[in-house]
């Protein structure tokens, strides 16, 4: 059987300022991705979370999630779908019942079911079972199951999936969104993941007897414990960091009869605006690009040699408009040869999340770093905050997670 894996589409994202719906990336990027989608002919497309940047979508990222899925549809292929962190479990599954008649599965919240959604799926060798389990809280899983004092990942999810009655002796996919580690240690993020070091980790092994296991969460397309435990990664760069990745594109998983290895390949697609780091002294780098012939590029630039202004910068502007490339970024990291007082870019402000941003105010005024309760406590309330419609009033949901991170930070300390 052959499947697309595909994660953290953020469908509405912005970066650096510029909407990736506006500029048309990633609309192409659907329009690239459809059309390999019928040449390689998948039983099944998986999507493991992240399909919007937030919780309350813009209508054109619902509409290009709508017309992605419809197409797909159309091509007579299988979508198993879950909510991520950044998604509403609940608007996401709308006319869940209706859409898996057209062969679109999508996650329900936890809080309206005890059970996965299973979706079965035959070929030359049988079943292979799909298990789709979107972003889990252990609050969401204590109360879901009626489990008190559920208040750590990893045994959430233990826990959830040994309610399952899973039989590991026919072939078993799970799609999942979460922060999985291997022995302790995170997976290499990409650079634009809105989570911190420590928050919701869940260790492989809790995948254990899984044939294959299709993660979201991290942008970056990599293993995890062993090779069948992977996350995809972004579609596009949505950071300069996610430049040094090399390819992006959907995972081509091949799984065969049961017990043999599952064959897993990236099959890259060229995103409409490449994205490119340029860093070095001023006149070499207007030098170098203006003998550059490349064109539609995004672009950040970091001087190494003098702290530029707005002269600086709207020199190179000129320049990369003339060959329709936008600088989106302006940095120097000659201000921190200046000593203490040297101040980031604006942009790497706006880039980090804000429980970082916080981290390292606390650090600066107190001159030592936040405990890991601290730090756990302030990632799992920025995970709350960016999970929630910002135009609603906080649910009673909301509210016992809350307390449930003060209680275990209490007991910690």
């Amino acid at each position: 059987m052959k499947i697309l894996h595909l994660a953290d589409l953020h469908f509405g994202k912005s970066i650096y300022g510029l909407s990736m719906l506006d500029s048309g990336d990633q609309a192409e990027w659907v329009k690239r991705f459809l059309e390999l989608a019928e040449d390689v002919k998948p039983q099944a497309v998986v999507i493991a979370g992240d399909v919007y940047d937030r919780s309350a979508p813009s209508g054109a990222a619902v509409q290009l999630l709508s017309n992605m899925l419809t197409e797909l549809s159309r091509m007579k292929i299988e979508v198993l779908l879950v909510a991520g962190n950044h998604d509403s479990a609940r608007r996401l599954s709308f006319a869940g019942a209706l859409l898996t008649r057209q062969g679109v599965h999508i996650s329900p919240d936890l809080y309206d079911s005890r059970a996965l959604t299973r979706v079965p799926l035959s070929d030359e060798h049988g079943t292979v079972n799909f298990y789709l389990m979107p972003y889990v809280f252990p609050a969401l899983v204590s109360q879901a199951l009626g489990a008190e004092g559920l208040r750590d990942y990893d045994a959430a999810i233990r826990q959830l999936l040994a309610r399952q009655r899973i039989d590991f002796s026919e072939r078993n996919v799970l799609v999942a969104h979460q922060n999985v580690t291997a022995n302790g240690a995170e997976a290499l993020r990409g650079g634009s993941e809105s989570m911190i070091g420590g928050v919701g980790q869940v260790e492989y092994t809790a995948f254990d007897g899984f044939d294959y296991v299709a993660l979201g969460h991290i942008h970056a397309a990599c293993p995890v414990g062993r090779d069948a435990v992977r996350y995809a990664g972004s579609p596009l760069c949505y950071h300069f960091e996610e430049t040094r990745q090399g390819r992006k594109g959907p995972l081509l998983v091949e799984i065969g009869p049961k017990g043999t290895p599952v064959k897993i390949e990236t099959l890259a697609i060229p995103p409409l605006h490449p994205m490119r780091r340029i860093r070095g002294p001023y006149e070499q780098i207007l030098a170098e690009e203006s003998a550059n012939a490349t064109r539609g590029e995004y672009l950040q630039v970091v001087l190494t040699d003098r702290r530029g202004g707005a002269e600086e910068r709207d020199a190179l502007s000129a320049l990369f408009k003339a060959r329709d490339c936008v600088l989106l970024d302006f940095a120097s990291d000659y201000v921190r040869e200046a000593g203490p007082g040297a101040t980031p870019s604006a942009s790497a402000v706006r880039e980090k999340p804000v429980e970082r941003l916080f981290a390292e105010f606390y650090e600066a005024r107190s001159g030592e770093a936040p405990d890991g309760a601290a730090m756990a406590l302030l990632g799992f309330a920025a995970e709350q905050l960016r999970h929630a419609d910002p135009g609603a009033e906080p649910t009673k949901q909301d509210i016992d997670r809350l307390l449930d991170a003060l209680m275990k930070g209490e007991e910690e300390t």
